[in-house]
Parts: structure tokens; C-alpha cells; sequence
């Protein structure tokens, strides 16, 4: 072992005693940044409660994306992690800070995978069914143990990712270990290694230009932000430049290994910008980021608002239709509790007048005057 490490010994050597201290500065600066970046969406997910405004493909496809980016640096740079047992641990890590970079990136993401599916909403994972109560009340809601599309779908993806993961990490090991390859840098990488590793970046790369445009088109129909952290996007957006330049000048890299976060990068910014777009919107409209009117006076449930048809409902193409459902459902709820509180029924106040009536008997009021005794009366009853 130590033989063969012997040129890539040599050739860390030189690295380390140059010390390209603005490769290991950017490393371990966006190494942080990862992490800063990503507290505000997992923190976020964690005090909402919800996870709602995701689409499970666009998780689907990240996690997938970052795992073979992260497997393709793995790749890259094997032949610097086996020497890493001869080698410093700071040595080590400092050659290898590439890895810790890409792979921060894949854990970091893959844990809003996991929230998103801890704390999926309770009311859209189960479908409701309406039953009529064949009387003025509105209908009753009545959950089912049937799993909704959306829910199931969820469930579908999440077990495609693990599967995923496990596949391409056995592979990618496999490779690495029964086929050996030159310690030099400066050798190139067995042609089957090699075209592992371009399988890997290419397919992350893919899989990350694509990645966006699941989620852009569900927050573009559903005109709201939901779980999606802001704070999270406007530090990636303009960090993806910087991830691009740092694992672009890491040793035994190429192309294949940046061209994924300059795609993230591009999709990225598209999505803050329309995130900021329906934040102004939801200003201007008074609700929040799920829909929810910011009035506390009406309170109307996610399941009421959201997702459902009012028969009988024409609205024209520039009024919001979750604002009008939210209008509807109050006034029904408040329709409804007035006819419980009266039962359906007015009290009216019969009068006994007939032909021998006499006329002073008879209320002012009736006559066009003013009734004096009106509160005395009410006083009485």
C-alpha cells in the first residue's frame, strides 16, 4: 500500500506544502454556508408543522441528484482517499474536503426529504368524504383510512430514493474495488471507472436540471409558498457560483463533477423569484403562506379552502379563487350557527285585535305612532 501511494504521497506533498489556502478557505466557508442555508427550511418545516408546498418529485429528484454527485466526487478522488491511512488527518481532510463538501450537500438535502415526510399534513393524507345531513347544516366531513394520491405517491418516491441510493453506492464501490486503477493524478482512470464516475455527473446533472421544474410548476398552480424557506434560496442561489469554482479547482475533478450545481443554481434563482412573487401576493390578498386568511375572526380549516369546487361557483379569471371559497365558508359557517341558534323559527308576537277590540289597546306602533310602553313591556317579559 504504501508503494502504491507512493506518486499520490509525492504529489499531496506538493499540494500541502504550497497550501492553496483559497481552495480549503472556499471549502470550509461554503461548507458552513451549507449548513446556515439549510437551518431556516429544516427549522421551518419543524415550527410549521407542515410540510405542505412541496412536491414530492422535486425531493425525489434532488436527493437522487445530490447522491450521484456526491458518489461521483467519491469516484474521483479514490485514489487520494486510499492513501488517506498513510497520510495526517488534517492532510487527509484537506484533500478530500471536496468529498465532505458534496456529501454535506446530499445529507443536508436529504434530511427535507425525510421532514417532508415526518410532518406531511394529517388532513391530506387520508381522503374525506361528504356526508349529507339532509337539512340546512353543510355537509360533515368524515376521514377515511384511505391513503390520498398525493400521500401515496409520497410514500412511492421515498422508497425509489433509498432504492436508489443503495444501488448506485453498491456499484460505484464495486467499481472502485475490483478494478485497479494508478495511484498518479496525473494517469487517467481505467475506462471503466471513468465512465462510471461520467455516468454519475452526467445523471446528476440531469437529474438536477430537471429536478425544478416539478416544483416550479406546483408552486406556480398553487400560487402560494407554503413550507419553502426564502431565507434557504436567496443564500444557495448566489452559493452555487461559489460551489461551482470550489470543486472546480479540487484536484482529480472535471466538468461532470460542477455541472450539477450550475444547473441547481440557475433552477434555483427561478423559484426564489417566483416565491417572491406569490409572498407579495399573499401580502395583498391577507393570507398566509398555506392559504390561510391572517384574519384569526375566520377561521376556515385547509381542507375547507383548498382543493375543492363550489358547484354552482362562476368566478372570472382575474378574481383569486381561494379568497372566494374563504368568503363562501364564512358566510355558510355563520349561516349555519344563526339557524341552530334560532332553530329555524322567529318568535312572533300575536296580536288579538278584532272588531270589538278597543283602539287604545292596540300598540301606537300599528297606527303609525311611537309606542311609549315598548321598553316597559321588554322590561317585563
Amino acid at each position: 500500500m504504501s508503494e502504491t501511494c507512493t506518486p499520490v504521497r509525492i504529489f499531496c506533498s506538493f499540494m500541502l506544502i504550497h497550501h492553496d489556502w483559497f481552495t480549503a478557505v472556499l471549502t470550509f466557508g461554503l461548507c458552513c454556508g451549507l449548513i446556515i442555508s439549510y437551518a431556516p427550511q429544516h427549522l421551518r418545516i419543524i415550527n410549521k408543522g407542515s410540510s405542505e408546498g412541496f412536491s414530492p418529485w422535486f425531493l425525489l429528484l434532488g436527493s437522487t441528484s445530490s447522491a450521484a454527485g456526491f458518489l461521483n466526487m467519491v469516484t474521483m478522488q479514490w485514489r487520494i482517499v486510499r492513501c488517506c491511512p498513510i497520510l495526517s488527518f488534517g492532510s487527509c481532510l484537506e484533500m478530500t474536503a471536496g468529498i465532505v463538501q458534496v456529501g454535506l450537500q446530499w445529507f443536508l438535502f436529504t434530511v427535507v426529504f425525510v421532514l417532508y415526510m415526518f410532518y406531511y399534513p394529517v388532513h391530506l393524507k387520508y381522503a374525506e368524504i361528504d356526508v349529507d345531513t339532509h337539512d340546512t347544516r353543510p355537509p360533515i366531513h368524515v376521514k377515511t383510512p384511505i391513503k390520498t394520491d398525493e400521500w401515496r405517491l409520497s410514500i412511492t418516491l421515498s422508497w425509489v430514493a433509498a432504492t436508489h441510493m443503495l444501488f448506485i453506492s453498491f456499484t460505484t464501490f464495486f467499481v472502485l474495488l475490483t478494478i485497479t486503477s494508478s495511484p498518479s493524478p496525473d494517469i487517467p482512470l481505467p475506462p471503466r471507472i471513468s465512465n462510471w464516475a461520467t455516468f454519475l455527473g452526467v445523471s446528476s446533472a440531469v437529474l438536477a436540471a430537471i429536478q425544478y421544474a416539478p416544483q416550479l410548476i406546483h408552486t406556480y398552480r398553487a400560487k402560494l409558498v407554503g413550507a419553502l424557506s426564502i431565507p434557504m434560496m436567496c443564500i444557495q442561489s448566489p452559493g452555487a457560483v461559489f460551489m461551482v469554482v470550489s470543486i472546480a479547482l479540487r484536484p482529480g475533478t472535471n466538468w461532470t463533477s460542477w455541472i450539477t450545481f450550475a444547473v441547481s443554481g440557475l433552477m434555483q434563482g427561478s423559484l426564489l423569484i417566483m416565491c417572491i412573487i406569490w409572498t407579495y401576493r399573499q401580502r395583498r390578498l391577507g393570507i398566509d403562506e398555506f392559504g390561510d386568511p391572517l384574519n384569526n375572526e375566520v377561521a376556515v380549516t385547509h381542507s375547507v379552502v383548498r382543493d375543492e369546487a363550489v358547484p354552482g361557483l362562476v368566478a372570472e379569471e382575474e378574481d383569486n379563487p381561494t379568497a372566494i371559497r374563504m368568503a363562501l365558508a364564512a358566510a355558510l359557517e355563520s349561516a349555519a350557527e344563526s339557524d341552530v341558534r334560532s332553530r329555524g323559527v322567529r318568535e312572533v308576537e300575536e296580536l288579538p285585535i278584532g272588531e270589538a277590540t278597543p283602539l287604545l289597546g292596540v300598540p301606537k306602533a300599528l297606527l303609525g305612532g311611537k309606542d311609549e310602553g315598548l321598553w316597559s313591556r321588554w322590561f317585563r317579559r
